[in-house]
């Protein structure tokens, strides 16, 4: 094995180990506390929510504008890619694909609100059989295994939420669709937006979702055993069955909107973050450095992605003062907020996607991979 090789080997574990099995650690002693968070006011996740948006929820996607850039290996070599046209053809895509959500959402709220929970449920499954790749393990060696690794993954904080506390999950999206009902009373907004997402929350939507979550996961962590009777790394299958519990765990008992606030900064943001870092050839090395170099690699990404973390809370800003509705307390601010996320995610996705297929996630033992 060659310098680089090994020292490529050397970033991914630590980026395994700080950026995933850490703060897996970290959501797991908090499990305790998440279960009495419905005991408590909304609120509670509300800040919770705020401060992990603020802290790193927004900036995990503010440095997609460096990723073709950084995955393609810069002006270097027949597949290098400039700044320009890297930081052109990711504002082409949140230009085109963020316009459409904010126009989806001012025609057909409800619908849209259900897109959004769709594409967070495949951005988020996204996320992590990204970070199973990183880790390397080998229960998953087909496209078809990852894909069901990523309906359960992405289901988790999706779907389960919707099963086990359906009151407050229906609570945020009578919030978001109540946004665009423009209606000079606010108790017949609120029965619009009520009336619109009913299908959502009907007795037997929620069973066929709990049902094919059971059901996906069940199959997931089958064939995963299966593949370790056949040979493949226990322990891999192990990480996978230990988070996969500790998620449904996480997400039936913790309020939804505490308990996706914590998932979102310190599960899905911070893998994303470890990530790109691997991309980043400076930071790539400097994280072979331990504890200094790790700071150092965070450095240079908070540094990247300060100037597009500001704009998305401007983003949020322009949502606020376009909408219909008045903004008029914390719960409004939250879907205010989800409005603006929904707009950015979708292009996030898209990014993201090329990165998978330029890494090979979804071709395992490709690139990426090696």
């Amino acid at each position: 094995m060659t310098d680089s090789e090994n020292a490529e080997r050397a970033a991914r574990s630590v980026v395994d180990r700080w950026f995933a099995r850490c703060p897996a650690l970290a959501l797991a002693a908090l499990l305790p506390f998440g279960a009495v968070t419905p005991l408590f006011p909304v609120e509670l996740g509300v800040a919770t929510f705020a401060l992990g948006t603020l802290v790193v929820g927004m900036a995990h996607g503010a440095v997609d504008h460096l990723v073709p850039l950084r995955a393609a290996g810069g002006d270097a070599g027949e597949d290098g890619v400039s700044l320009r046209r890297s930081v052109a053809a990711v504002s082409v895509v949140y230009a085109l694909l963020g316009g459409a959500v904010a126009v989806a959402f001012s025609l057909a709220p409800a619908v849209a609100f259900v897109g959004f929970v769709g594409v967070t449920w495949l951005h988020w499954g996204q996320g992590d059989v990204a970070a199973l790749a990183v880790a390397g393990v080998e229960h998953l060696p087909t496209s078809t295994e990852r894909t069901l690794a990523l309906v359960v993954r992405g289901g988790l904080p999706m779907a389960v939420p919707l099963v086990s506390h359906p009151e407050e999950y229906r609570l945020v999206a009578e919030r978001v669709v109540g946004l665009f009902v423009a209606d000079s009373s606010a108790a017949s907004a609120a029965s619009v937006a009520s009336a619109a997402i009913d299908p959502l929350f009907a007795p037997s939507t929620r069973f066929a979702v709990g049902a094919v979550m059971v059901g996906a996961t069940l199959l997931s962590l089958g064939l995963g055993y299966r593949r370790v009777r056949a040979g493949a790394d226990r322990r891999g299958w192990l990480r996978d069955l230990g988070e996969t519990a500790l998620l449904w765990a996480w997400f039936l008992l913790a309020a939804p909107v505490f308990a996706i606030g914590v998932y979102f900064a310190a599960w899905h943001s911070l893998r994303h973050v470890g990530r790109l870092s691997l991309i980043d050839p400076v930071a790539a090395s400097d994280l072979a450095d331990g504890i200094g170099g790790i700071r150092a690699a965070l450095a240079r990404f908070a540094r990247d992605a300060a100037p597009l973390t500001l704009g998305g809370f401007l983003v949020v800003a322009g949502v606020a003062l376009a909408v219909p509705s008045d903004v008029a307390d914390a719960g409004d601010l939250l879907a205010v907020s989800l409005v603006a996320i929904a707009a950015l995610t979708l292009p996030h996705v898209a990014v993201v996607a090329w990165l998978d297929v330029r890494e090979g996630v979804w071709r395992p033992g490709s690139v990426g991979e090696e």
